[in-house]
């Protein structure tokens, strides 16, 4: 992609995350701690719940990494949840790069109440540029910030180049189906202010490519449908409640787009898991 494809996601990215009904929907609906997909283990189980899980078996595939003086960095760390959790089970220092100055200050709110701040720096940059020297970490985190996008091949070649030779990248995205065509999920992703997916392939051999060639993929894409099911039926059960603190035109686009994910989850147009990559 043209170098330009990366600035302009980042500006669909800052506008998008930025917005205070964004804001509100993830904090009412999500519950404001972390905002990607959960690993559920019952259809009815609370979204907050099936997310702290997915952070939960994401860190088990580096837990031999993280540890009081490791480093980790977390490339669109969103509200910190993942960041939080890092800290307070490992002892490690996180550091969280975030676009989004609301999402960041809300962070550092949250982890100076906690009691983390002195084991969490919060920065606003982007990750297409990421403000760190050469192997500066022992572990390179991410959840579903690489769908946002527009280069991702300059994305994963500045978070390679920020890990340490015995270091391991670990993250999820939501991905497109092999065999999937870019236009079929357009009208769902755009949302997101890109134009396609990612494919788990692009993944491996791009990784490949940059010198991480153990890379396992753990796929659950059958959460997918459980987890768009669930935001939907919230959202829609929650309607009224959401119309008094967002704007009654956002909530009747999320009613309308919603049902999108779902669909493509119910057609397997979509993939979801988690990445673990490391050096041969």
């Amino acid at each position: 992609m043209p170098h330009d494809s990366a600035s302009n996601s980042e500006e669909a990215t800052h506008s998008y995350y930025e917005t205070a009904d964004v804001d509100a929907f993830y904090d009412a609906v999500w519950g404001g701690e972390d905002i990607h997909t959960g690993i559920y283990t019952h259809d009815d189980e609370s979204i907050a719940t099936a997310s702290h899980r997915t952070i939960e078996q994401a860190a088990d595939k580096v837990s031999d990494l993280l540890s009081a003086g490791s480093t980790v960095l977390d490339l669109g760390s969103g509200y910190g949840g993942a960041a939080r959790y890092l800290a307070e089970h490992f002892g490690c220092r996180v550091f969280a790069l975030n676009l989004s100055e609301t999402q960041n200050e809300r962070h550092r709110a949250t982890n100076a109440k906690r009691g983390l701040d002195g084991l969490i720096e919060v920065v606003t940059g982007s990750f297409h540029d990421i403000p760190f020297p050469d192997g500066r970490f022992d572990v390179v985190w991410s959840q579903e910030a690489f769908c946002h996008s527009g280069d991702r091949t300059r994305l994963l070649s500045e978070a390679v180049r920020v890990l340490n030779r015995e270091g391991a990248m670990v993250f999820t995205d939501l991905m497109a189906a092999e065999e999937t065509p870019a236009e079929t999920l357009y009208p769902a992703v755009s949302r997101l202010g890109v134009d396609a997916l990612a494919t788990p392939d692009f993944y491996r051999k791009a990784l490949a490519g940059l010198g991480l060639s153990r890379t396992d993929f753990d796929d659950r894409s059958n959460q997918l449908i459980t987890h768009y099911e669930r935001i939907t039926a919230e959202t829609r059960r929650r309607q009224e409640e959401l119309r008094g603190i967002i704007s009654p035109a956002y909530v009747d686009g999320l009613v309308a787009n919603l049902p999108l994910w779902v669909d493509a989850a119910h057609r397997g147009h979509l993939r979801w898991g988690i990445f673990h990559c490391r050096r041969a």
